[in-house]
């Protein structure tokens, strides 16, 4: 494990076990806003000042932006200040977790990290931080950390005092209240050909809605319905993917349905969780390696180790940008890394080890969650042999229309095989709408029938 230096000290000596109570006192939340920020980072730059003070974050669109437009770079002017390479990773490893050792490790003539000036854009509504504030001295883990209560809108822990806290920040950040995208995702081959999977997805989150009550949460116990249909190729066109995401998931365990083409009929689909294979993946990811991870964390005991200051993917507007193509992107062996803006920034580590009793391909897995948005940003997972297994990272960035700190590409890289798949393609479709016309009501197994045969 890399040196972890702790930005709060109290909170690294008191880190809580998974069944403890959460919230915090009214002393400790009344620092959100002040030398914390609303969502619980530091305010203060680091000690050298490479990672500056947040300032709120992006609070207004560049000039000329249009919803529905690929967002555009706000910061077109940043010059690369320094190229990590094979060569000199070693000078930087400090700042590199094993996994991004590794790549450079594996691929020493092309993977480089292009680091620009640290730019804490991530900002969110205003009622998001106050919901985040009044989340602080109330919200509680139940179920030894597999449910969630007393929560609302935003993180329900932004002073984390377990991992159990940061990882469920992760699972609820803010991404608006509904959803509809288009894209998909590629696996290259050893020597660098694909094949495109397109999928039409929604996502509604009534955890997420303006003026949510945890009250009225806890009634249906829902977080979140998502839905996807694949649409390319043909060969796989028409499938499709319900799932359920509950608040408490002892009490209603995650509840998914698929439609298969060929039978034409929905099924319950209870295998839709854990290191079960991720859609049309070529198993190179598992089901909860999806948004970096999600679902029931039950499997794992969580460790809180701290903060460090890190290399991540962000800002990464050139890679989402629609005059790039899907070509020009995905190369052999990894992403184009001339297309990718890494910056320095604080993280918390979190590590989840495998309990006795208990399956799972990782047996370790260690995420390093951005502390200005609560996004995992780079997760390395190691096998039952203690060996690095694979090396995920999520390429964010500010979406203006809400605003919220979202991933536009995630990159999961399995080291054995020397392959990866690429999630969210998005550059030749349509931007994601943050307001699409969809209902609860296109939330449900005879729905999910319907559009199948259409």
């Amino acid at each position: 494990m890399k040196k972890i230096t702790s930005l709060s000290l109290a909170v690294t000596l008191a880190l809580c076990s998974a069944s403890s109570i959460a919230k915090v006192s009214p002393e400790e939340a009344a620092k959100l806003g002040k030398e914390l920020t609303p969502m619980g980072a530091e305010t203060a730059a680091n000690a050298d000042g490479s990672i500056p003070a947040w300032t709120g974050g992006i609070t207004q669109a560049p000039a000329g932006y249009t919803v529905g437009d690929h967002h555009p770079d706000p910061y077109p002017e940043d010059k690369v200040q320094y190229t990590v390479t094979a060569q000199n990773a070693a000078q930087y490893k400090d700042i590199l977790t094993p996994g991004q050792m590794k790549l450079f490790e594996l691929y020493p003539e092309t993977f480089k990290m292009n680091v620009y000036q640290t730019r804490r854009s991530a900002s969110y509504p205003q009622h998001v931080y106050d919901e985040t504030v009044k989340n602080a001295t109330r919200s509680e883990l139940i179920r030894d950390g597999n449910g969630i209560t007393k929560a609302a809108v935003g993180v329900p822990f932004p002073i984390p005092q377990s991992g159990l806290e940061a990882i469920w920040n992760h699972t609820l950040r803010y991404r608006g209240e509904r959803i509809a995208r288009e894209g998909g995702q590629a696996a290259p081959t050893a020597s660098g050909d694909y094949t495109y999977i397109g999928f039409d997805e929604s996502l509604i989150i009534p955890y997420g809605v303006q003026g949510a009550s945890y009250e009225d949460l806890e009634k249906t116990n829902i977080l979140f319905k998502f839905k996807q249909k694949v649409s390319e190729p043909a060969r796989l066109a028409g499938t499709a993917l319900l799932v359920h995401e509950t608040m408490d998931q002892v009490k209603t365990p995650r509840q998914a349905w698929t439609y298969n083409t060929g039978q034409r009929r929905v099924r319950r689909a209870p295998n839709v969780a854990y290191d079960a294979p991720g859609t049309a993946s070529d198993g190179l990811r598992t089901t909860d390696d999806f948004d970096m991870f999600n679902g029931a964390p039950d499997r794992y005991t969580w460790e809180l180790k701290g903060k460090q200051e890190l290399l991540i993917p962000y800002n990464d507007y050139r890679l989402h940008s629609d005059s790039v193509k899907y070509d020009q992107i995905l190369k052999k062996g990894h992403i184009n890394s001339d297309l990718v803006r890494y910056e320095k920034h604080r993280v918390w580590v979190v590590e989840a080890k495998l309990k006795d009793g208990t399956s799972h391909v990782y047996k370790t897995r260690v995420f390093y969650i951005d502390e200005d948005s609560w996004q995992v940003s780079v997760s390395d997972m190691y096998d039952n042999r203690d060996q690095l297994y694979r090396v995920a990272q999520a390429h964010g960035l500010n979406y203006y229309e809400l605003p919220a700190q979202w991933s536009t590409l995630e990159v999961y890289h399995d080291l054995n095989s020397r392959r990866y798949i690429a999630i969210g393609l998005d550059n030749e479709h349509n931007m994601y709408d943050f307001a699409p016309k969809v209902k609860d009501r296109d939330f449900t197994s005879s729905a999910l029938r319907r559009e199948g045969r259409r």
